[in-house]
Order: C-alpha cells, then structure tokens, then sequence
C-alpha cells in the first residue's frame, strides 16, 4: 500500500522523513514542487497527479509498506495518518491501495530524471552533487544549508528519490553552455562536500564515484585511503586502461574539454517561422532529448511507431532529434538543414505526436518536423501531390459542386496509374469521393433556442467527403439540447484549421487560415462558447499548434474552449440530454486517432461508447 504525504514546505517534509521512517516503511521517496510541476505539464503523468495531488504542495513523500496481511498494512496506513497529525500535518496524507494507481504514482517517481530534464531553455538540473548522503537526523539542515548555497549563486536546486536513506538526488540548475555557471558549478560542489564532510555523510552515497567526484575524494577520504587506491588501481590495472580518471587521477570535475557543450559548441540558433521562445530558440527544444531512449521501448505503448517498425536509431525520436542537433550546430557541413539527407531522417516521422505525450522529457518531434519542413519547402519548393494536399482546403469549395464529375474520372481505365505519375498519390488505393452536401453548405445554427450554446468547426473531409459526419455531429449536439452554431466566415468560404498548410511547411498559409478562423470565433471565445469538431488533427491543431504559429494574445482563451466532440459530451454530460437507443450493432472495435492518444482523450471515446445500450466496446 502507499501513502503520498503532502508537506506545505520543503524543510517539513525533510525534518519528518526520520519520524516516517520509524513505522518502518519499505520505501520513502521524495518528490519536489520542480518535478510536480513539471510532470504536469507531460500528458502521460499530468491525470496521475491531477487524481492524487491535493492541493499546492511543496513537497511529496511517497510512503511505501509491503507484506502479506491486507489489514496490517491498511493499519500502518493509518498509524502513517495519525503521525502526520502528530507533526502538524492533519489530513495530509493520500491513501492508495489499488495496484494499479500504485504503478502510475510509481511511474512518475521512476521518471523523476527525465521528467526533471524536461525544464526548458538553457538551464538544466545538473548532475555533480546529487549523490550526496548524510545521516536522517540532519537531512533537514544540510537541504537547508544546500538550498542557501543554491541562492547565494543565484540558483535553486530539483530534488528527488530516497528520503529514507538520505541521499536525494539534488540537482543545481545551471547552464553549462556558460562559462558563469561552469564556475558556478565548481564552487558549489566545493561547499556542498564540504557540509558533506562536517555531517560524516558521504559524496557519493549510490552511484558511481566518476569525473565529477573523484577529484574530492583527498577531502572526503584522506591521504591514506588514496594511497591505497592508487595501490589496487596499480595491481589490477598498471596500464591504465579500464574506466581511466575514474577514482585514481581524475581530471578537474570542471575541465570543459570533457562536457557535451565545451568552449567550441555551437549554439545552433537559426531564424524560425515557429515561435520556439519557450524553450530557449529552436535548438532548445531540440536538447530537450537527453538520450534516455524511451522511444526505442517495444511494449504496449505508441512511441515510436518508425522505430517499431524498423528498428533502426535513425528513425526513433532520439535519432532524429540527435540528427537535428548536429545539423544546427554545423557537425554535418554547411546546409545540412535543408538536405535530402536531413529530409530522409525525416520521412518516416508521421507525425503522431506519441513523442509530445510519452517521452519523459516532453520532445514534441511532430512540432518539430514542422519547422524543418518550412526549411525544406523554402528551399525546394512542393511536388504535385504535396500541393494538392496543401491546397485542399482552399479549392475544395470550389471542385466540391462538380464532385461526381472526379470521381468518374478515377474509374477510366489507366487513371490510377496517371493520377500516379502526375501526383505520386499510389495506383493501389482510390481516392476519396466526392459527395457534396446542400445542408452542410447552407445550415448556420440547428437546437432549441434556449439550448446550451456550442458552435462546431466543420473540417474540410467532414463537409467535402464525408458529410454524413458533419451532419451527424449537429445532429447529436441538437438532441443533447444544445444551441448550435456552425462557425463560418464572412467571405463565405469555409473555415480551416490550416493543418494541412502547417505539414507542407507553408507557415506563413497556414498562420493565415489561422487568423482568418480565430476572426469569425472572437464573438463566440469571448463569450466563452464551447467549440466542438470531429477531427483530431484538426481540433487539437487549435489547442496545441496555435500556441507557436500565433502570439499567446491572438489564441487568448481559445484551448480552453475547443473540444472534441466525445470530450464535450463527457465533460457536459450532467447538464445535457443524451438518450441512446440500442443500435443494429452489438460490439465494436475501437482504434482511436493517434492524436487522441497524445492528448489522453481516448478514454472519453471510449466512455461514450459505452453509454450506447447493448453495445460491447
């Protein structure tokens, strides 16, 4: 069983771990404000704390007992409880006995690194301190003693891991782009080994002793104790060749001829059409990856679907996103950016967003393929068929009317293959048909007008292929009893995400079609009118996209008022009227849009279908 014990302030949850620790629990871990914060902000852990975080905590310990006799353990749960009161904490303890619930609260501890190095721009919780133990009963003033020393460079520290030991994986945040923060980090080890030394704790208290500890170990350890060091290294090793500067002769911890940003590194920063500012420039997201590999994974997961099938670096989230990194910082030659070679790495990527929702460190590669593509097509221009799918927003109003015309054209003989030649669209698949409809094209508002009010997007396969979609999304809302409104411009041309611009690299199309959209939905956002559509790719363009392609005051309010439509029948379902008959269908399979799975709104498809009577999904 587990029990998450919220601290309002750091130092309590540090000063009470040795109290905890006396009922003999099996694991206590810490968890900090930075890394709550920032998992947050990581859809596959954000559901997991928004359930079992209460409140604005400062501090988490994750407090575990394991055994045999369910009552036992639910006991020490509540003897965890009343300790809690005891020190000041009432209420503060957050019981969770189903297994399940226990692995995902698990998950976010066991991705405390990865979810710490998802902190974007230039400074990162760096790694030379955070093996440090002391004894329980001074865990609370060395933290202390750190934090000050933290602040006194300008700095503050992430924390995480065995509270119960007292070793916590503390790391400064600095930028080792810096040569500032390169002595920064120099003194701050100084002082932290030092305060190690004075509570007889130890440097080095799990990991590896490595580069960055080695060069201490004459204060830690002693004269004596290194001379029996270089001893052993000399019988096991005379020649130096195993692990070498590992605990005998180590270089200075602050050498930067032996850091990933040494004095010669390339900041790689570029003009871009994204606005790229929250992560430092572009190449800020680009090192969000921190190699964990995560991408490379085989189980029931998504990310990442190229690599899956292929098995090969290049085409993984990690590969790519090294790739990019060399090209911006001039390690693959002059123009590697917008080179057929940068374009292949990147031709496998789909776009699926499963990167954004389930690396630990939140690398969007989809995003991130958006901004090369803008370099490739400035540079290269489009081919037929990439045109055709750019542009399809624009001119299907206007071939919409002569549909049954194209699609007779696709059955002649050897049109397939023409269309082929001309395009590059495959032989082996038709085409989508045509099928234009008159009351998609003319209806404006549908409901009782005194229904709750919602204005709906209508995508472009919704209103030009497969209208009895759009049809049945105003159909459905008006029988819950909602007003609907079908959103529309006044130039009478139906509205567009800009979606398909966005993924053919024409920015400036798609940053058009953006605002030409946000101009006919500013009556409804500022009365904070729901907006409700079908397709994913499309609705969470407006929630996710939007945020780099425009500035933060043209989409004001607008993610928070745009849903898809099982999300708003979930989210609403205890203000509308939604009655389901049994249909002719008794089991359905569901496959969900990959950006539903990036945006964790799969479940809410799945919960609708299980209102329908009779159906087994």
């Amino acid at each position: 069983v587990l029990g998450i014990c919220h601290f309002p302030s750091f130092y309590q949850a540090m000063e009470s771990t040795q109290h905890i620790v006396g009922l003999g629990p099996d694991a206590v871990e810490l968890i900090d404000r930075t890394l709550i914060e920032l998992a947050l902000d990581i859809p596959m852990f954000s559901k997991t704390l928004t359930r079992f975080v209460n409140g604005d905590p400062d501090a988490l310990l994750l407090v575990e007992f394991a055994g045999e006799e369910p009552t036992k353990l639910q006991q020490q749960l509540g003897d965890l409880s009343t300790l809690m009161a005891d020190l000041g904490h009432p209420g503060s303890v957050v019981d969770i006995v189903n297994p399940a619930d226990q692995q995902s609260v698990w998950e976010v501890r066991k991705s405390g690194l990865n979810i710490m190095m998802s902190m974007k721009g230039d400074r990162k919780p760096v790694s030379f301190i955070e093996d440090c133990a002391v004894p329980l009963e001074h865990l609370a003033e060395f933290t202390d003693r750190l934090t000050r020393i933290f602040e006194d460079h300008g700095t503050r520290g992430t924390w995480y891991a065995h509270a119960s030991e007292g070793c916590l994986h503390v790391r400064p945040v600095l930028n080792m782009k810096s040569p500032e923060d390169v002595r920064k980090m120099r003194s701050i080890a100084e002082q932290a080994f030092s305060i190690v030394r004075e509570y007889e704790g130890s440097h080095s208290g799990e990991h590896g002793d490595g580069i960055v500890r080695s060069e201490f170990h004459p204060i830690m350890f002693g004269d004596r104790m290194l001379n029996i060091f270089e001893q052993v290294k000399q019988i096991i090793d005379p020649d130096g060749l195993f692990n070498p500067g590992k605990i005998v002769d180590p270089p200075r911890m602050d050498d930067r001829s032996l850091f990933r940003y040494g004095p010669e590194y390339l900041d790689g920063k570029r003009s871009t059409q994204l606005d790229w500012s929250t992560w430092g420039g572009f190449s800020g997201a680009v090192e969000m990856c921190n190699n964990n590999g995560a991408c490379r994974k085989q189980d029931a997961a998504v990310m990442c679907p190229s690599f899956r099938a292929t098995g090969d670096e290049t085409h993984s989230t990690r590969g790519r996103a090294n790739t990019l990194r060399l090209a911006l910082t001039g390690q693959l030659g002059p123009n590697a950016f917008t080179s057929s070679e940068m374009a292949e790495s990147m031709s496998l990527c789909v776009g699926c967003k499963a990167c954004k929702r389930e690396c630990p460190t939140g690398v969007d590669m989809a995003r991130m393929k958006l901004e090369l593509q803008a370099s490739q097509t400035a540079a290269h221009g489009l081919n037929m068929g990439q045109r055709l799918v750019a542009y399809l927003p624009r001119y299907a109003p206007m071939i919409g009317g002569i549909g049954p015309l194209f699609n007779a054209v696709q059955k002649l003989p050897g049109a397939a293959l023409c269309i082929e030649s001309l395009t590059g669209f495959t032989r082996h698949r038709r085409l989508p048909r045509w099928r234009k409809s008159k009351r998609l094209n003319s209806i404006t508002q549908a409901g009782p007008a005194d229904g709750q009010a919602v204005v709906v997007l209508l995508d472009t396969f919704s209103r030009w292929f497969e209208p009895e979609n759009g049809e049945a999304l105003i159909d459905v809302l008006a029988a819950a009893g909602c007003r609907v409104h079908v959103a529309g411009a006044d130039d009478k041309r139906p509205l567009c995400c800009g979606r398909t611009f966005l993924a053919a690299g024409l920015i400036d199309e798609a940053r058009h079609e953006a605002r030409r959209l946000l101009l006919a939905l500013k009556p409804f956002i500022e009365q904070k009118i729901p907006l409700v559509g079908l397709e994913p790719a499309c609705i969470l363009t407006l929630r996710d996209e939007y945020d780099v392609l425009l500035p933060a005051s043209e989409t004001k309010g607008l993610a928070d008022m745009t849903f898809l439509l099982e999300e708003y029948l979930v989210k609403q379902s205890d203000v509308l009227s939604i009655r389901l008959e049994p249909t002719q269908y008794k089991q359905a399979a569901l496959h969900c849009h990959c950006h539903q799975k990036a945006f964790a709104t799969d479940h809410d498809v799945e919960t609708v279908l299980n209102w329908i009577p009779e159906l087994t999904v």
